[in-house]
């Protein structure tokens, strides 16, 4: 019982925090979209591109891509590959799942701290872009923090299925 309330809990945190970046990761999707659209119609209709475009990118990439993995695994939307796993008997599928998330929140801890330590890298050495000097370590800042979201997220789970293999 103690194991699903953890899990729950640390779901209560995490689904908020994913939900609130998954949004911030459409909104900047949908700027980077009008962004690529309108270097287009501008180099080919003016001969004038927007400088710097692919810059505002690259950077918005990031924000789009880690923006959705916490809450990919929320909703359980990531891929997976079942054939072996449907195999087998119930309780050996939950161990299995509970190892897998296990490892993959350890990964994704080890993500997050690495992600730290490059920001500081970073910001110690201010590197920026280098067409419109943008500071590269904000950058770092976001995929660190969406990292810790999605480990957070990943240890909800891991709890989860732990608490399922021990009621089994």
């Amino acid at each position: 019982m103690g194991l699903e309330r953890i899990a729950s809990f640390l779901g209560k945190i995490a689904n908020p925090i994913s939900r609130g970046m998954s949004g911030v990761g459409a909104a900047v999707l949908a700027a980077m979209t009008l962004l690529a659209a309108m270097d287009v119609l501008l180099r080919y209709l003016f001969n004038s591109p927007i400088s710097g475009a692919l810059e505002l990118i690259q950077y918005m990439m990031l924000i789009v891509v880690v923006s959705g993995f916490a809450l990919c695994t929320i909703e359980k939307s990531h891929i997976r590959v079942e054939v072996l796993i449907d195999k087998c008997p119930p309780r050996m599928r939950t161990l299995l799942y509970c190892i897998t998330s296990f490892l993959s929140f350890g990964l994704m801890v080890m993500i997050t701290w690495q992600a730290i330590v490059y920001t500081g890298l970073l910001q110690g050495s201010n590197m920026t872009s280098p067409v419109l000097f943008i500071p590269a370590f904000p950058f770092a800042i976001v995929l660190a923090v969406a990292m810790a979201v999605f480990s957070l997220t990943l240890l909800s789970e891991f709890v989860y299925f732990l608490s399922k293999a021990v009621n089994e």
